[in-house]
This record gives C-alpha cells, structure tokens and sequence, in this order.
C-alpha cells in the first residue's frame, strides 16, 4: 500500500530548493538526505502554470516529473522542511514539481515500538465491533484532531462515525484478527 507522506510547495530561493508540506507523524526520519520517494506521475490540477517558456531538458523536451525524487539536501525554515531533490536545481526545474505528492510503500515503514501505537495504515480496513461482537462498521481513514485522533467507521447501515481513538473507548486493537473493539458511550453513534 502507498501512503503519502507530502506534498510539493512553492519553490524557495533561487536554487531548486522547494517547501514540502508535511503528512508524516515522523518528518525527521522522513525527510532525510538520501530518501527516496516515488512522485505522482499526473500533473497536479491546482499547480499554477509557471510564467514564460516551460523548462526544458538538454534534448528540447518538457521536463515532467519523475516517477521517483531523491532528497539531496533538507533543511527546516519555520517548521517546514526545504528540500533539494537530485536533478532540480534552479527555481524553474523546482516550480515543475509544485503540486507533485510524494509517496512511500507501506511496506517500507517499521511498526511503532509501542505497543499502544499504530500506523494509519494498519488500522485502515479493520472491523470495528462492540464488546458484545456486534459489527459497528470498518475503519476506513483516521482523522488527526487537536484533542485526540478519530477513527473514521463506514457504518454498516451507511452514513459515518467518528470514533475518538482513546483507550476508554477503543481499549482493543486486534491486528491479528483484523478487528478494533470499541466500547462507545451512549449516543456516541446519534451524532
């Protein structure tokens, strides 16, 4: 499964360097010299056309964006990362990748190393069912709130849920089994 990490800005400076706005609990570990990320191959929809002649490569030919960019150089401005990806490197080259989501494989990321913690990606799919086993719905996303992350239910008769992910209330996660039990206060499915 791919998961997003971030997502390309503006360029900043003169350099190639570009802002990238963040969608990982860890951006430290994420976005280090030498990580590898695969690229949105579509043009973004909302990316501003850049003002005269699109850059070209050596041969004449637009440049697009890769299927995968390699962080040569990072650093943090007001708690962003500015990032230099290998290849881009004037404000024209970095202005072709605004827009651009960067991606990376499910697979590729390491469970947390407690056991109360989890990765969006391993609760998404998973069965939500009361103490009793009544199904509830599934998982479908998690949403990151101020006060606590929620977990987004499909109900089985349609509509949502949202579900604060807070041991009161969610006190089992089964991975194994494929289930979280969520042991919801009354009305808490009224909303």
């Amino acid at each position: 499964m791919l998961l997003i990490v971030g997502r390309i800005g503006r360029p900043h400076g003169v350099h190639g360097e570009v802002t990238v706005e963040v969608r990982t609990d860890e951006p430290e570990a994420r976005f280090a010299v030498g990580s590898v990320f695969r690229a949105d191959p579509t043009a973004p929809a909302n990316a501003p056309v850049p003002a005269g002649p699109a850059p070209v490569t050596d041969r004449g030919e637009p440049v697009r964006v890769p299927e995968s960019l390699t962080i040569e150089t990072v650093r943090w401005h007001q708690g962003r990362p500015l990032v230099l990806f290998e290849g881009f490197y004037d404000r024209d080259l970095a202005e072709v990748l605004r827009g651009t989501l960067l991606w990376v494989d499910s697979a590729d990321v390491p469970p947390p190393s407690d056991p109360d913690e989890f990765n969006d990606h391993q609760l998404v799919g998973l069965a939500a069912v009361s103490p009793s086993g009544e199904p509830l719905g599934e998982v479908t996303r998690i949403d990151h709130a101020p006060a606590s992350d929620l977990l987004v239910l499909r109900r089985p008769e349609g509509g949502v849920a949202l579900v604060p992910f807070v041991k009161a209330i969610v006190p089992e996660v089964d991975l194994a089994a494929g289930r979280v039990v969520v042991d919801a206060p009354a009305g808490l499915f009224d909303l």
